[in-house]
């Protein structure tokens, strides 16, 4: 899951990026409005954490812009107001969740992780694939019925793969979901991250690796 938090107060922000990203999630900060519109129109986000005072473009008028433009990108509103006419307004500007300051972070890794499962045809809220089944919001992971011992990653790049549904994935998909902006492009990581978890799944091999392109899941049984 990629999410940019929107956030002015820089320590908050940077603490709530360190806190998501221990989740296996791959975060974005954004200081003002007008920095969270930018990356927002550049990077494909799946939750906008907002501060509904932003500088720059008020959190408001983000929350509209998203849901005008960027109907997929799930919103979850942050205030220090607490009034239920607040969180109307909140909801009505087209937040999908709201979270009134102070929380704890494993409410909002929760609340995130909720609203990633929401309506999605493509992306239900357990997936399977072959003999393959998981289960983001537990955050459980089967083949064949064997419970699979996954790192973060892994299972955040395992997830990837079964959103795609036999799709191909590639590298950059992988880089740009999986970990963050601050990822070298050049690194390894998705490289040693997919042999671990080939290891992980047993065989057969459900990974296949498309040359030059990336890699999709396949099932062994429907080729035998």
């Amino acid at each position: 899951m990629r999410v940019l938090i929107a956030e002015d107060e820089r320590f908050l922000a940077e603490a709530l990026g360190t806190g998501l990203r221990r989740e296996g999630m791959a975060v974005d900060l954004a200081l003002d409005g007008d920095e969270a519109l930018r990356r927002i129109a550049v990077t494909e986000y799946d939750v906008l954490v907002l501060d509904r005072d932003l500088p720059g473009t008020h959190g408001d008028e983000v929350a509209a812009i998203v849901a005008r433009d960027h109907p997929g990108l799930r919103i979850l509103m942050l205030t220090a107001a607490s009034r239920l006419e607040d969180k109307v307004e909140g909801f009505e500007l087209g937040a999908d969740d709201y979270l009134t300051k102070p929380f704890a972070v494993q409410e909002l890794v929760v609340r995130l992780r909720s609203l990633a499962r929401r309506p999605a045809a493509v992306a239900p809220p357990v997936m399977e694939f072959g003999d393959l089944r998981v289960d983001p919001f537990r955050r459980e992971a089967y083949r064949g019925g064997r419970y699979l011992k996954l790192t973060r990653k892994q299972f955040a790049v395992l997830e990837l793969l079964l959103r795609a549904d036999g799709g191909v994935v590639s590298a950059e998909t992988l880089l740009e979901k999986v970990w963050d902006e601050n990822a070298d492009p050049f690194t390894s990581a998705p490289r040693v991250t997919m042999s671990t978890l080939r290891k992980a799944l047993g065989a057969p091999d459900v990974i296949e690796t498309v040359t030059g392109v990336g890699y999709r899941l396949v099932d062994p049984a429907a080729n035998a």
